[in-house]
């Protein structure tokens, strides 16, 4: 060793380099990890809200009361009115001559007939309106007249009838328009068949009753009008022509002796 290197390790105040060992490398290393555990641990925002409604939740407990352990009273059932049968609830909604049909012809049918079904009780199928045409095949504003007192009569819009063969006489060729048609059915049916038996047939001059052979053996009874100013709908000034037309009752009776009866009791004038 030189003399310059024994002064320097003599010299007061000089301190030996430390020496940088395995031990003391791993102290280092392991600074930072201990650094993080002390630090508090930051809770995400999720977390946060958890907590914060399970604090709520806490608190609202402890205000809430014990429900009471009390036997519950009965409550008494309140009694369901019956539903109205279809026989109630269909004389409830007619009205007119289908409430006389309901309440008188049925009953008086069934007593005099005998019948062991309701079912078999005669009753009214349809009514057909029916006018004949032939002036169309000339004069083309006939329909449209026709068309007009047909509507204003039954409250309904008539269809065209138009022929299915040709016929030479006649001048008659497929397709031509030679009528127009009504079928009524439910109430406007009801409402037609009062006002053709108390309006429109009393208005007729010299009447005297309608006949009554007029059936076809099946309960179908046929019934025509010369004029279609019988019924109190139809003014007179406004008519261009007089027009007759066919009324065709349609029911459901077996024999002519029931569908005759049916009517008389709903009011049709037969003849004596």
């Amino acid at each position: 060793m030189t003399d310059a290197a024994l002064e320097r390790q003599d010299a007061p105040g000089a301190e030996a380099p430390e020496t940088e060992g395995p031990e003391a490398a791993a102290a280092e290393t392991s600074k930072p990890a201990r650094d993080k555990a002390a630090a508090p641990r930051a809770r995400s925002p999720k977390a946060a809200r958890g907590k914060a409604a399970a604090d709520v939740t806490e608190d609202v407990a402890e205000d809430v009361q014990p429900a009471s352990t009390a036997p519950a009273e009965p409550v008494e059932a309140t009694p369901v009115a019956a539903a109205p049968s279809r026989t109630t609830a269909g004389r409830a909604a007619a009205r007119g001559l289908r409430a006389r049909y309901l309440e008188d012809v049925v009953p008086a049918l069934t007593k005099q007939f005998e019948y062991d079904n309701p079912n078999e009780v005669p009753r009214l199928s349809k009514i057909v309106v029916n006018v004949g045409l032939g002036e169309a095949l000339t004069n083309a504003k006939a329909i449209d007249a026709a068309a007009g007192d047909l509507t204003m009569i039954t409250g309904q819009k008539p269809i065209v009838t138009r022929a299915r063969r040709s016929i030479a006489q006649f001048r008659v060729r497929t397709g031509n328009p030679i009528g127009l048609k009504v079928t009524l059915r439910g109430q406007r049916m009801w409402d037609f068949l009062e006002r053709l038996t108390m309006l429109a047939l009393p208005r007729i001059r010299d009447f005297r009753g309608i006949p009554g052979r007029s059936f076809d053996g099946r309960g179908n009874y046929s019934l025509g009008l010369r004029e279609q100013i019988a019924f109190p709908e139809i003014d007179y000034d406004k008519v261009d022509r007089l027009r007759g037309l066919e009324v065709s009752i349609v029911t459901t009776a077996k024999t002519d002796e029931e569908s005759k009866r049916m009517l008389e009791l709903l009011g049709m004038p037969f003849a004596s």
